[in-house]
This record gives C-alpha cells, sequence and structure tokens, in this order.
C-alpha cells in the first residue's frame, strides 16, 4: 500500500476535529506519524516544533514547547551562573561570554538565549547591561538584534536611571525598522521609574499616531501606573474609561495599577472598591493585590481588615515581606487599640538583626512610652545608642520623659539624659526641668541645684519655668534663704515675683 503523505493544511484540519482535542494522547502519537513521513508541506522537511506549533491555540501548556523552554533555561542558566562568579569585570565577562556566549546565542539566532539571559540577570542590573552592551557589538558576525532584546535593554537602562541611554536603544530599533508596542512600553516603562510621567504621556501619544502599531493592555496599564505615582487619579480613571471605551479587556496588572494610585493617594473608598470589583469579577486578586490591600489597610489604620488580609497571605508575608512588616508595625503604633505591644512584639520577631531600621527603632521607643513599659522602652534606646541612631524632634524626647516621669524613675532619667547629650539627641529645656521637679519630690536639692550646671554647661539659658520650679521646692522644703536668693535671680532677669513667693 502507498504510503499518504500529510500536508499541513490537511493536518491541521485533522487537529482541529472533537476527536483529537479531547484525547491528548493521541496527538503526540499522531505528531511522531506524521514526523516520520516524507513529503510533508511540498517534501521540506519539517521538525517536531514546526508541528507543535500548530497546537500552540488548543493546549496552553505544550509537553515539546514547555521541553524546549526548559532546555534553554537550563544552558543560560549555568552561563549566568559563571558571569555572576567575575565580580562585574568587563573584561572577565566579556572573556566568558566569548567562550560560552557566542554559540549560546549562534544555536538560538531568535534572540530568545540573550532575552531569557536579560531576564535571569534581573536581580544584577549592571551585569545585565554588561552582557547587553556585549551583545550590541556582536552585530557583525551575529545575527541582528531583535525587538525583545532592545526591549529587555531600554528597561534595565530605565532601573539604571540611565534615560539617556534608554532613548538611545529606541532610536536605534527604530532606525532599523523594529517598531514594535513592546519597545514603546519598555521606554515608558523607564519614564515612569524615573517619575517621568509627562514624558511617559509623550511617548504614548507618539504611539497611538504610529501606523506599524498601536497601545496595548500593557501600554495602559503603564500608564495608569505612572498617573497614580503622581497621585493624578482623574487621569488615571481617565485611561481605565479609554481602555473601556476600546473594549480592550483589562488585566490583573491593570487593577494592580489602580490600588497603587489609589493608596498613594490615600483614596481609601476608592482602593476598597476596586478590591471589590475584582472579587465579583471574572479577574480575581492576585498575591500582589492581596500585598497592596494590606498595605493599604495598614496606612489608612483599618487594622482589622489588615489582619484578615494579613491571615491569607500570612506565609508569604513572613518569609518575603519585611518592609511590609514594618508597615504593619507601624499601623499598631499608631493605633490605641488594646493588645497592640503584643501585636507589635510578635511581628518584630520576624525581622532579622540585619534589617535595623532607625525610624522604627524611635517609633517603638514612642510606642513603649506611651505604654508606660520602662524595660521595653530603655531596650530600644539602648538598641538606638549601641546604632548611632539619634532622635531630632522634642516631641520624641517629650514622650521619653513623660515615662520616666510617670514611673518616678529619675535616676534613669538622669543617665539617660547624660547619654543622649553624648549621642547628640535633641535636648530640650523638658529634660532639666523634669529631673529638677523629680529631685524635688524626694528632697534632693543639692542634685537638682546640679541640674542649673548641667544647663549651663550645654548653654541653655533659665527660663522663668526654671526658677518657678525652684521657688517651689525651696518653699516647700521650707528653704528660705535659697528662695530669697532665687526671688532676687527673678527680678534681676525681669520676670516678676509671685506675691506669695516668700511666704513660708
Amino acid at each position: 500500500m502507498m504510503k499518504r503523505v500529510w500536508r499541513i493544511s490537511e493536518f491541521q484540519k485533522c487537529i482541529n476535529t472533537r476527536n483529537i482535542i479531547t484525547k491528548p494522547s493521541l496527538p503526540l502519537q499522531f505528531i511522531r506519524h506524521v514526523t516520520q513521513s516524507p513529503g510533508i508541506d511540498d517534501g521540506k522537511h519539517t521538525t517536531l516544533s514546526d508541528i507543535v506549533s500548530l497546537f500552540s491555540d488548543k493546549w496552553s501548556r505544550n509537553p515539546a514547547e514547555t521541553i524546549l523552554k526548559k532546555n534553554l533555561r537550563e544552558k543560560v542558566s549555568k552561563l549566568k551562573d559563571e558571569l555572576l562568579t567575575q565580580n562585574e569585570d568587563p573584561e572577565k565577562i566579556e572573556k566568558v561570554l566569548e567562550e560560552n556566549g557566542v554559540a549560546l546565542f549562534r544555536i538560538y539566532s531568535d534572540g530568545s538565549a540573550v532575552v531569557e539571559l536579560l531576564f535571569q540577570l534581573k536581580s544584577f542590573p549592571y551585569l545585565a547591561m554588561e552582557v547587553f552592551s556585549w551583545r550590541r557589538k556582536q552585530l557583525d558576525y551575529s545575527a541582528p538584534m531583535t525587538v525583545e532584546e532592545y526591549a529587555k535593554g531600554i528597561a534595565m537602562a530605565g532601573r539604571l536611571k540611565n534615560i539617556d541611554l534608554a532613548l538611545e536603544l529606541f532610536k536605534e530599533a527604530s532606525n532599523k525598522q523594529l517598531m514594535a508596542t513592546s519597545l514603546f512600553n519598555a521606554l515608558m516603562s523607564a519614564y515612569t521609574y524615573n517619575g517621568l510621567a509627562m514624558r511617559c504621556q509623550s511617548l504614548f501619544r507618539d504611539l497611538k499616531m504610529e501606523s506599524t502599531c498601536s497601545p496595548s493592555i500593557v501600554t495602559y496599564n503603564i500608564l495608569i501606573s505612572a498617573f497614580g505615582r503622581l497621585m493624578l487619579v482623574d487621569h488615571m480613571e481617565a485611561t481605565l474609561r479609554e481602555v473601556k471605551d476600546l473594549n480592550i479587556p483589562p488585566t490583573v496588572n491593570t487593577y494592580k495599577g489602580l490600588i497603587a494610585g489609589y493608596i498613594t493617594a490615600w483614596k481609601w473608598e476608592e482602593m476598597e472598591k476596586t478590591y471589590r470589583l475584582m472579587k465579583a469579577g471574572p479577574i480575581k486578586p492576585d498575591i500582589d493585590i492581596h500585598l497592596l490591600m494590606l498595605r493599604g489597610y495598614a496606612h489608612s489604620g483599618k487594622l482589622e481588615r489588615m489582619e484578615e488580609i494579613y491571615d491569607m497571605v500570612r506565609d508569604h508575608v513572613d518569609q518575603n515581606e519585611i518592609p511590609l512588616i514594618r508597615t504593619m508595625i507601624c499601623a499598631y503604633c499608631r493605633n490605641s487599640r488594646v493588645g497592640r505591644v503584643e501585636k507589635v512584639d510578635e511581628l518584630l520577631r520576624l525581622i532579622p538583626e540585619d534589617e535595623y531600621r532607625p525610624w522604627l527603632n524611635v517609633i517603638l521607643i514612642c510606642l513603649y512610652a506611651r505604654e508606660d513599659l520602662l524595660d521595653q522602652m530603655e531596650n530600644s534606646i539602648k538598641e538606638a545608642f549601641e546604632h548611632k541612631a539619634y532622635v531630632t524632634t522634642v516631641g520624641v524626647m517629650t514622650c521619653i520623659i513623660s515615662s520616666y516621669f510617670r514611673q518616678n524613675a529619675v535616676d534613669k532619667l538622669a543617665d539617660f539624659v547624660q547619654r543622649a547629650e553624648c549621642a547628640g539627641w535633641k535636648i530640650c529645656r523638658s529634660l532639666y526641668h523634669c529631673k529638677m521637679v523629680m529631685y524635688s519630690s524626694e528632697k534632693r536639692l543639692s542634685e537638682m541645684e546640679r541640674v542649673l550646671c548641667e544647663m549651663e554647661r550645654v548653654n541653655m539659658r533659665l527660663s522663668k519655668k526654671t526658677f518657678w520650679i525652684l521657688i517651689k521646692a525651696y518653699k516647700k522644703w521650707g528653704q528660705r534663704s535659697k528662695l530669697e536668693q532665687v526671688v532676687g535671680m527673678m527680678c534681676k532677669h525681669g520676670y516678676g515675683v509671685p506675691l506669695d513667693a516668700c511666704n513660708l
């Protein structure tokens, strides 16, 4: 029997039948049969990948395609690991690429290997840019650069805050007739990352005038994000209306940009409304949306809802989101909720020691001070001294003083004042007045008087309140002669004298 010669058109017709779609095991058997048959596509040799491409619209997870991509990732990963050992030395990097990169990139002449390598080096932008720069020099004897390679290079230049280079790469690709939406998206992202929203919007208008390409939902998502960063809520919402008018289906990143913009602008109701729309619609919130909502609820002080979201993503947050944990701690510190200290201590245990932040340390000092937790407050103060952090505001110092006063811990206050002076913390008159009042209450008048010398040492003049503290102390403990001296000093400074000041 003569063996039948299959053509691509017949193969396409066959795979569209109900039988082959409903039996996933059949297509692979059929592929093996067809690839072994001569005469496919008018006698041209057809590879397995050529046949597999016909299934791309039928199965989202194609076994053969997955294997090819996996092999590519593994090969590129080996090259990446070798590049990471070169300590960003340009000469060593170039040598590795010459020895191991050229052959690999020639196998994948469509640029996919370069794009994959740049993707894997995303966390090392300087190294990635060295690789990209080397790739630009290989045009004479290697395959021409592709649109996606240029798009990656533009995005990396943006991350390195080199807008001039990003624009240069965009123009270079344009001169080679490589204009594509992805190039515009990459440059718009670079502008957005560097806070150049107006240039991003101008580039968007240029894209709309292009005849060869047009804005995609990714383009609109970038524009929404750019407006959101600048708290231009009206522009952000107008962009969303344009997406709807054009019947372009939104993506999860569309909502991500909206929610992030509302959080930046402190539009809490709009933030929640967008989140509810997602939950009710076909595009459900993902982990990134939940992290945004967690941040939003923390900033807005809605602790119950913050805790609900936290319960949903606790494992991820505890392992990967230290900044978000700090945000939650701040939310508890700003709230007067019962049990907030326990919540804060629980979250603090999740933060590694090398993740110390001075501003968070100060917030904790104030929290413990308001709760009159003297030991915890002093531990946080000690930690601040050890890290050479210092307080620059009177409000924080007053908060600390008040806690010592309520706990009647004058000796601890005295030690704190001495260390604060040496550490360069904000020095205010209240520090010394509080010591004087507390010494007076314990009839430690000589120590109270030494405080005046301390004030003189830091060039802090005596105020009317200083004299009043002395008068009350001497009057309380019957020190008439000293009382008269203070009255005289008050007259000398022109403060006036209370009528009953000398009446013991």
